[in-house]
């Protein structure tokens, strides 16, 4: 078995050119997207097509509902699951996808909780009813590791927190004695890389097409169904069509805000990508393919 993963900003061509190697190099593929991971997000989140989804089978897409919520570990077991497929069917693996942070943090690995009781859980549940209350007790805890969390992230409060109930010792502590294991190991990185000016009217003929599917219609029966507080419902796509329901902003506009918006998100991806990754290749679809098909054969 072999892999590789293939990074680059949304619209840039990604999942073509994965479906491409995939169909000629018989592998699967793994979207890390984190929006393609929920059932009837279709048009909003660009996933594949269904014709795409028979080609090639993929992991990571179509997992969870709307009014959950995926993390890291999400992808963790979705990556577990293509390997052990993968290995048992003599498939390669191709990983693809716009949210690059979940990738690194698989790639770096991460630490080892402990198990949770009932009664911790409920006792953090409890305790997070004053998110201020909390992160002052961690603070005077743990000093080290809440100097880089804002007072206002329940998400890693609430990891520190039942760290700490759980195991009465301070979450750096723990981090200490419990150094990450890389999830992906061996994975050569593919960086795709598209003109500033071909990515601008990529992201634009996208959004025009996502409109012309139904992607109003969609998001208005997302909202029927789930209301507004799931994280998906907050992505772009979805909040820019939102406001346009509420009246808020004309059909113009809000196509206008989308292209924008996912102009940004492709700019702050490029970003992280650079930073964050070692790549054992960067260029255009046709040089990433030459140089794919060197790895996979």
């Amino acid at each position: 078995m072999k892999q590789l993963a293939i990074i680059g900003s949304t619209a840039s061509g990604k999942s073509d050119l994965a479906l491409r190697l995939a169909d000629e190099f018989n592998a699967l593929i793994l979207s890390i997207d984190s929006l393609s991971i929920y059932k009837e997000i279709d048009i909003a989140s660009a996933k594949p097509s269904k014709q795409e989804l028979g080609q090639v089978e993929h992991f990571g897409i179509n997992r969870l509902s709307p009014n959950e919520t995926a993390n890291v570990f999400t992808f963790i077991d979705e990556y577990r699951r293509i390997h052990a497929a993968a290995l048992e069917n003599r498939k390669n693996i191709i990983i693809v996808g716009g949210s690059s942070f979940y990738l690194k943090s698989m790639i770096d690995g991460l630490s080892k909780i402990p198990e949770y009781s009932k009664l911790t859980l409920e006792t953090a549940k409890e305790m997070l009813n004053d998110l201020d209350q909390c992160y002052r007790l961690l603070s005077t805890i743990d000093p080290e590791s809440m100097e880089k969390i804002a007072p206002n992230d329940r998400y890693r409060i609430e990891k520190l927190l039942l760290i700490y109930l759980e195991s009465s010792i301070p979450p750096s502590k723990w981090f200490a004695a419990h150094p990450p294991q890389p999830i992906i190991t061996e994975c050569p990185i593919l960086n795709l890389h598209i003109d500033r000016e071909r990515l601008r009217e990529k992201i634009a003929l996208r959004t025009h097409t996502m409109i012309t599917m139904g992607l109003i219609d969609e998001v208005a029966e997302l909202e029927r169904l789930y209301g507004r507080s799931p994280n998906s419902m907050k992505a772009i796509g979805v909040i820019e069509v939102l406001d346009y329901l509420d009246g808020k902003t004309t059909k113009d506009e809000m196509t206008q805000l989308i292209a924008t918006h996912t102009g940004q998100l492709a700019k702050r991806q490029q970003t992280f990508n650079a930073h964050q990754f070692i790549v054992d290749k960067s260029g255009t679809a046709d040089e990433l393919y030459t140089h794919a098909k060197m790895l996979l054969e």
